[in-house]
């Protein structure tokens, strides 16, 4: 069966999420913000996803540090949602306080030939590589097909078109976990193959980033950007999906593994392995969590016993698992 994976802002430790006296103390500093209960199949690309204990949104870089400070305050277990693809979320939902990173502001200076771009975390990658094209600052056009946002691009070192995020970086602002903001650099995030130290256990938040991109002509990016979008249009499937299920092994391609292991087209409840894409699992509606967890342990069954290749997730698995796989 998959590597459960923990969410990526845990606190380990006296979790006092859905109590009475939780409630009204979250109550007492976020108002009506708070709401309990919601279900988080209304925040993600894959429309699966269980209840949350308490969600809040963030609309500022200071509100989503706030709000994690108060979660540590209060011991709860948080998560961070941002643009809510590249993860698949428990049918029972989150235990703790997610929170909505909609802190979006954005700013484009320039340098000579050069362009100092910086995010706040929640700002959507394709939006950000689109008004960075319409200037004419070179080295996102990659990211315009990339769902997601900012925080989760540097989160997980995303990347398409023989580019990522590591090679237009220069650094990422992020709450410690002793509560001091710090500018990360490259070598401190030490990124790999959509991954970077933060994914790998590390403890911080994101709350923004800045890039260095150079100066190219508007009309020749745009025409980039019209061919990345094309190229996806032709190669992944429409509609609600998680986005890329398993990295690529070396030299070599996870959907063309799950391809030649027979599983294209393969639909277990209301979830499908893509016709279209085998390494794209898409909810053909009313999908439950469970569905594509089991097309996620088909998958690594089938290619590990085909191949000798163990697939691993690129996507995160987020809230409670114990027994319902």
């Amino acid at each position: 069966m998959p590597t459960l994976a923990t969410s990526r802002h845990l606190l380990v430790g006296k979790n006092m999420s859905n109590t009475p006296s939780t409630s009204s103390a979250l109550r007492a500093v976020f108002g009506d913000k708070l709401r309990e209960g919601d279900l988080l199949s209304r925040y993600t690309s894959s429309r699966i996803g269980g209840p949350a204990d308490y969600f809040i949104a963030a609309d500022t870089a200071d509100e989503l540090a706030n709000a994690v400070k108060q979660a540590r305050h209060f011991g709860l277990n948080y998560f961070i949602l941002g643009a809510g693809s590249n993860i698949l979320v428990s049918d029972w939902g989150y235990r703790g306080l997610v929170i909505q990173n909609r802190a979006r502001q954005v700013s484009i200076e320039q340098r000579g030939d050069r362009f100092i771009v910086r995010a706040e975390s929640g700002a959507g990658l394709p939006t950000l590589a689109r008004q960075c094209m319409l200037r004419g600052a070179a080295g996102l056009e990659w990211a315009a097909t990339v769902p997601g946002t900012v925080g989760g691009a540097v989160f997980g070192n995303a990347g398409a078109h023989g580019s990522n995020i590591a090679a237009v970086l220069r650094m990422a602002t992020i709450l410690q976990s002793n509560g001091d903001v710090r500018d990360w650099t490259l070598k401190d995030l030490q990124f790999a193959y959509r991954s970077s130290a933060l994914k790998r256990g590390g403890a911080g938040i994101i709350l923004a980033a800045e890039f260095e991109l150079k100066r190219d002509d508007p009309k020749v990016l745009q025409e980039k950007v019209e061919g990345f979008i094309a190229h996806r249009k032709r190669t992944q499937p429409p509609g609600a999906s998680i986005g890329s299920m398993f990295k690529n092994p070396k030299d070599d391609y996870a959907g063309r593994l799950i391809e030649a292991a027979g599983l294209k087209g393969v639909v277990i409840g209301k979830a499908e392995i893509s016709p279209i894409h085998a390494n794209f699992f898409v909810n053909l509606g009313n999908a439950k969590a469970h569905d594509v967890y089991s097309l996620i342990a088909l998958a690594q069954s089938k290619v590990r016993e085909k191949f000798g290749v163990n697939l691993e997730l690129e996507i995160e698995l987020v809230g409670e698992w114990g027994g319902q796989c």
